[in-house]
């Protein structure tokens, strides 16, 4: 994911838009599938984009008056950014897993089947 919270905001967007997108060409397109299933999948990506777009946005809890130096400061607040996007993308990451499987399991079981197949040819 991305370096920046501009760009990781897009990506988070682009990521829960494209899951959502998958789900309303499946419940168009593939016969057997329940919608209500996809429908409750499209609503748990909106709140997984709202909680994540939510969550980007926080603030170093200390001052610089709480370290010695400035250097001190900023090798503190660097290391505490890094850590809070870190833990960020992967429950963000986890969370999309966990989606995608739910998407698959809605799947009857012979599209299964055919995706299986079309993967072996």
């Amino acid at each position: 994911m991305a370096s920046n919270k501009r760009i990781l905001k897009k990506e988070i967007r682009m990521i829960c838009g494209a899951l959502a997108g998958e789900c309303v060409i499946a419940k168009i397109t593939v016969p057997g599938i329940d919608p209500e299933k996809l429908n409750e999948i499209i609503y748990e990506l909106a709140e997984l984009q709202y909680n994540a777009l939510s969550r980007v946005n926080f603030d170093f809890p200390q001052s610089p008056k709480a370290f010695a130096s400035a250097a001190e400061y900023n090798k503190a607040r660097s290391a505490y950014f890094k850590a809070a996007y870190r833990k960020l993308k992967c429950e963000f990451n986890a969370h999309v897993e966990a989606i995608v499987k739910k998407m698959n399991e809605a799947l009857p079981q012979a599209q299964k089947d055919a995706n299986k197949a079309a993967l072996k040819a």
